[in-house]
């Protein structure tokens, strides 16, 4: 089996976190002018303070599986088969957005009219996708590594252009009625960005030296991802009258207009859509191996544990797109984007608590462990920054996370059935 070279695995960092947001929330937070960008520290900070909980995690730990082979550890196999199942969910259930935002991007190229043919269009690419991680972790590390290149450039090129016709006048101070707020609105916002900063510490098993390789990728990825972000920010905001941004569909469109002028929509859809497809390819690849790890582990049914020739987890990819398409289906509802906006806000609640989770059991690890002052201050802040996250969280949405919890419920119920017939007939 062909596995991960460090350079994929670093673009699976990347693709995980960069996403089809990165191109609307110049417009989000300009509403909340330059204090956003105050924002994308605290959030920038609170992200590599999970990366270096992870690599060190990842450090100590370095089986496939990531955060419930960490709570396994730490709190036992009821904690890991809930982070597990958790994980599991949400992730293909957050891929939904990803498809959708992707074939969005694809109809302003070609013409796809029809409710009918968005359908075909968004079975076709999670089928696609899917299908080429079937092929094994090799070709669709090759592909992720391809992808993430493609969609960094521009990210790169556009901004550091920008600079060049920064307006000073775009960043002056206006007074907010709670500056406290806005900033905690800004951070807040920001840090969705960074969901899937953990995805390398899932697939230690087809990494090449997964004890160097992921926490060195996982820091150097969330630090990469940080930068990219940060200089977006600073060079869109820089040529874009903060009135117009605010209201803008495409801010990246109206950026490449004010740098080259007309013409460029077209492009930055293209751009757009790699963006999404490298975000789904690196979001299938991740679940898929966790699922895997997990029916391995014991914590899921054995039979997401198979794999096939090229040491793909079929079964588990396969269960995950059959889960997957129905809901694709459920798009074609004209409410959608409301919907899709609630499934992202619970999305990161529940990968908050992950977080949490992870980074109590890594001040756990640490104590028994005896381990530096140095990393129990990281593991403490790592802490705070989750909890500060959470308590800004609406109850209704820390409900309906605690309801996609409790979905695992038959399963766990039925893995422990299982267990205890094996013992008796022992």
């Amino acid at each position: 089996m062909k596995k991960l070279s460090f350079r994929a695995l670093v673009s699976l960092v990347i693709g995980s976190q960069i996403g089809s947001g990165v191109f609307l929330l110049p417009a989000s937070l300009a509403i909340l002018g330059p204090i956003s960008l105050f924002g994308w520290l605290i959030s920038g900070v609170g992200a590599i303070l999970l990366a270096l909980v992870f690599s060190q995690l990842s450090l100590r730990l370095p089986q496939s599986g990531g955060p419930h082979v960490y709570m396994e550890r730490a709190f036992g196999k009821t904690a890991a088969f809930y982070t597990a199942w958790t994980y599991w969910v949400v992730s293909w259930m957050s891929s939904i957005a990803v498809i959708l935002a992707a074939v969005g991007y694809l109809s302003s190229m070609i013409s796809i009219a029809s409710p009918a043919m968005m359908l075909l269009a968004e079975i076709l690419i999670i089928t696609t996708i899917s299908l080429i991680n079937m092929r094994g972790a090799g070709v669709a590390g090759s592909l992720e590594l391809f992808l993430t290149i493609l969609k960094c450039l521009p990210l790169i090129v556009i901004p550091i252009a920008g600079l060049f016709y920064l307006r000073p006048e775009y960043f002056a101070w206006t007074a907010s009625t709670n500056t406290l707020q806005s900033l905690n609105t800004a951070s807040l916002m920001t840090f969705w960005g960074f969901i899937g900063l953990e995805s390398a510490t899932v697939t230690a098993g087809i990494i090449e030296n997964p004890s160097k390789a992921i926490p060195r990728a996982v820091i150097m990825g969330t630090i990469a991802v940080a930068a990219i972000y940060f200089l977006n920010s600073i060079g869109i905001m820089g040529i874009i009258d903060p009135q117009i941004l605010a209201h803008s569909s495409a801010p990246y469109v109206d950026a490449a207009h004010a740098l080259f002028g007309l013409g460029w929509h077209t492009v930055i859809a293209c751009i757009a859509f790699i963006v999404c497809i490298g975000t789904l390819n690196a979001w299938v690849l991740t679940s898929g191996q966790m699922a895997k790890e997990a029916g391995t582990a014991g914590l899921f049914p054995s039979i997401f544990g198979k794999t096939n020739r090229f040491g793909a987890p079929y079964v588990s990819l396969s269960i995950a797109l059959c889960c997957t398409l129905p809901l694709l289906c459920l798009t074609l509802t004209p409410n959608i984007l409301h919907q899709l906006n609630e499934i992202i806000d619970i999305s990161v609640t529940i990968f908050l608590f992950v977080y949490l989770g992870c980074s109590c059991a890594f001040l756990k690890i640490l104590s028994q462990e005896k381990g530096s002052l140095f990393y129990r201050c990281i593991g403490w802040l790592a802490v705070a920054f989750c909890v500060w996250a959470l308590s800004y969280i609406t109850l209704k949405h820390l409900a309906i996370g605690a309801l996609f919890l409790a979905s695992g419920l038959p399963i766990y119920l039925w893995q422990e059935r299982k267990k205890r017939q094996q013992i008796i007939a022992s």
